[in-house]
């Protein structure tokens, strides 16, 4: 089972990761988000910022249909996220493993080719327990 810390130590230790100040959390590589906390708006009410549940960049709609149909239970969309490559992941519902697996491939589609050899040279460095000053 993860948590927003789990999401926090993972997305810090991938190269070039910017935490932008937020309730929650929000994470970014060369100004683009790649996963951040799901703001929550039900009609009159306002919007409720949930780390319980992550907001996370998938790539394609390919990608975001086999997610939703393939594991409900762990992920889902709303009306307010039609046509755009992003699915909520509820973090209870993932392991650590899988969810920086799920960081990593959103890091990387996000990231300028630039900056993924960053990661792919540090590949067997990557350590999700150290801090990026730690490694």
């Amino acid at each position: 089972m993860a948590d927003a810390d789990d999401v926090r130590q993972l997305a810090l230790a991938l190269p070039h990761v910017v935490e932008i100040d937020s309730d929650g959390f929000d994470f970014r590589v060369a100004d683009k988000g790649f996963v951040w906390s799901y703001p929550e708006r039900r009609p009159g009410r306002s919007r409720r910022i949930r780390t319980d549940i992550a907001v996370v960049y998938v790539g394609d709609e390919a990608e975001k249909q086999a997610l939703l149909l393939g594991e409900p239970e762990v992920f889902f969309t709303t009306p307010a996220y039609d046509g755009l490559p992003l699915v909520m992941l509820r973090l209870t519902q993932v392991s650590v493993d899988r969810l920086k697996e799920l960081l990593t491939d959103a890091w990387r589609m996000r990231a300028p080719d630039s900056l993924v050899g960053d990661l792919d040279d540090g590949t067997d460095s990557f350590n999700p327990h150290l801090s990026r000053a730690d490694q």
